[in-house]
Formats: C-alpha cells, structure tokens, sequence
C-alpha cells in the first residue's frame, strides 16, 4: 500500500464526500477514486459504500482509517524523534492538566523547565479529567496530568501527587451555626462540576451508599475562578480541593464532615507507545519532583 493513497483515503473518510476531499486535497475527483481502487485492489476489500448522494465506511474501512490515523501518528512522532536528537532540548511539548494542578503544581514546573531549556515551548491544556483522557487517545497531547488511570492499557500513569476534596460554603453560612451530617447538607443546593467529573461521581455515590438521594444541583460549572466566588456569596454548597484554603483565594470554609473527604491521587500519563521526546521526558521528571512538594492540608 502506498502511504500517500492511505492519507488521501483518510481524507475521503473524514469528508464524506469524494467531491469535498477533492477540493481540500486539491486532488481530481478521479484521481481520488483510482486512490481508492488501488486500496481496495491491494487489501481485497471494498472500503466505501453509498450513502444517499456521499459514501460511508464499510467495516473494513472502519479498521483502515484506525491504522491509518496511527501511522500518522508513528510518522509524525519519527520526525519529532529525529528533530529531537539533532536539537536537544528544544521543540513542543503539549500538556495537559487539571484546573486545581494549573494553578498550584504548573507555575513552580514551568519556572524549573524554563530555567533548564530556555529555548521550548509549551501547550498548556487545562480541562476537566474526562476531557484530558480524550485528548491524551486522541494524540492531542503528550502528557496529561490528573486523577490516577488505573486499568487502563493504552495508558501509562504514575502517582505524583495527591490532595484532599472536601465540602466548602461561604463562612458566613448558617450550616455552620448547626450540626453538620450528610443528611444535613442535603438542605442546601449545590453547585457542582458536570456530571461526568470524578468528584463529582464520588460525591453522589457516597450520599447514595449512606441512603441519602443525591444533592441538588442549582449551578454546574468546571471552571474553578467561578466556583469559588459564588460559593461566597451564595448560600449554595459546593466539592473542591482544599488547596484553595491555602491560597484563600476566596472567603469560604470547609464544611467538616468526615464521610464527605474524598482522598485524590493525581497522576502523570502518557499513551503506552507514544514517543516522549527529551523534552517531555524533562517536563515528566520535573513534575514528578514538583508533586512531591506540594502542600498537602
């Protein structure tokens, strides 16, 4: 198979559209399908079928354009591999993190990474968990730092850090003028990340496995600088870190109650046969010390 035809045919799958990957590909609309044929003739296989006025993937073609985004992917980091010996440390290197750990474990990484490879750059991706994960198999970055993968085997993931989830409210709320058990906080509304987020799936469990229904959610947000503030001026409760106590970034309290701590494991991962070029290598080892700093309360 050439490699050529299978990057066109790439393009084919992802359009739909003989005529739109012509265009983008700046290809004929014939040229194309001799392309295809040429695919079909080599793998013994029929790779599209019509679909109305475009075409579709066949199962075979399903399979194809997997190994064919992951030969993009082997080339690709090739060139970064050989780029890499010739440069040192020097290139990209794309990261992505937790909010919590951009703000309190990125700053003192990027201060040691500068000082030691002046010349880099870095992407910094900060998002929920369940979106680092997606971006980390989609080959969107390179390494992913937050709440431990286990079980997973196309990933690699080692425990650098951990941290304590507990629940917050402002401290001018009245829960703290009264007893405080799970069953308690059930009178006050929430404001919590997605669904889809660890805490937060941790957090209902626990109410659920005490016999308690889940807590009302009033606001779902991700983003930490607006979680914090309204917290403070609401009468909403809310599930954080507690390094924000630390920074008192905000005026809230924790809400003591034992059975709602959630211990967080954070975790260095990459994909298991990516490439991690000197650089990533560095920033791996820089986090690894880094995390063993950081302030747990």
């Amino acid at each position: 198979m050439d490699f050529r035809d299978m990057k066109y045919f790439e393009v084919i799958a992802a359009e739909g559209s003989l005529a739109r990957a012509a265009e983008r590909l700046h290809r004929t609309q014939p040229a194309l399908t001799k392309c295809i044929d040429r695919l079909e003739d080599d793998l013994g296989a029929r790779l599209f079928e019509k679909d109305g006025r475009g075409m579709r993937l066949t199962a075979a073609g399903q399979v194809l354009v997997k190994r064919t985004r992951q030969m993009a992917i082997m080339v690709e980091e090739t060139a970064r591999e050989m780029q890499d010996y010739a440069g040192g440390l020097r290139g990209n290197v794309r990261i992505g993190c937790l909010p919590t750990l951009a703000e309190h474990l990125m700053p003192a990484v990027f201060e040691q990474l500068l000082a030691q490879a002046p010349e880099i750059t870095v992407q910094l991706v900060v998002a929920m968990n369940n979106n680092l994960v997606a971006s980390l198999r989609d080959c969107e970055i390179d390494l992913a730092v937050g709440p431990m993968q286990e079980g997973d085997a196309e990933l690699v993931c080692e425990q650098i850090a951990e941290d304590t989830v507990v629940v917050m409210a402002s401290e001018r709320h009245p829960i703290f003028d009264a007893p405080r058990t799970p069953a308690e906080l059930l009178q006050y509304k929430w404001m919590l990340p997605a669904a889809t987020v660890a805490s937060r799936q941790w957090l209902e469990q626990t109410f659920e496995r005490n016999g308690l229904p889940r807590p009302q959610v009033q606001i779902e947000s991700n983003v930490l600088n607006t979680i914090l503030p309204v917290l403070e001026r609401t009468s909403m409760l809310g599930f954080v870190s507690r390094f924000n106590l630390v920074v008192g970034r905000a005026r809230v309290r924790e809400v003591a109650v034992a059975e709602l701590q959630m211990q967080r494991r954070f975790g260095l991962s990459h994909r298991r046969q990516a490439y991690l070029s000197p650089v990533a290598l560095r920033v791996a080892a820089i986090l690894r010390e880094q995390g063993k700093k950081l302030l747990v309360v």
